[in-house]
């Protein structure tokens, strides 16, 4: 890696133990990159928020997007102080960022005690088969709104 590379992984870094040692969340860190501009940063801020969305990933893609007035990521970097979980993969997937950068793995996070091997799990699991309960309920109506979102000739497509 280089120099440039380093730095912006220390800054996740350093993040993640601010958060931490502040009490504002658990151990993980992330910074969004854009040319060699730090565009976008967050802490895991899930327990000072009672937000269990409030990953690392995904504040620092808010606040990447809002700061670029944006809901694409396409031209940036994602530094992040651990693989990403499952949700943090899909909002990051749902940014198009360029590149992620991780350090610790899921397997590092586990061993700390943030395991998500369940969650890997229930998501290729048959919906009669996961531990929470899915019910599929009023497709019917949904497809009709889906049907008016393919006609709507002014919406914006991501």
């Amino acid at each position: 890696m280089t120099d440039r590379e380093n730095k912006f992984m220390q800054a996740a870094i350093d993040l993640a133990r601010q958060g931490m040692n502040n009490g504002v969340g658990g151990p993980f860190g992330c910074i969004i990159v854009k040319g060699d501009t730090i565009v976008g940063e967050g802490c895991n801020s899930v327990s000072s928020l009672n937000d269990p969305t409030a990953h690392a990933e995904v504040v620092a893609i808010r606040d990447a997007c809002k700061n670029l007035q944006t809901f694409q990521l396409t031209d940036c970097e994602v530094y992040t102080s651990c693989e990403p979980c499952p949700m943090c993969m899909g909002a990051i997937y749902w940014a198009r960022p360029k590149k992620v950068y991780f350090g610790a793995t899921r397997h590092d996070a586990a061993a700390a005690g943030f395991d998500d091997s369940l969650i890997y799990k229930e998501l290729t699991a048959p919906l009669d088969d996961r531990i929470i309960e899915m019910v599929n309920l009023g497709r019917e109506h949904v497809v009709k709104v889906f049907e008016e979102w393919i006609e709507k000739p002014d919406k914006i497509d991501y």
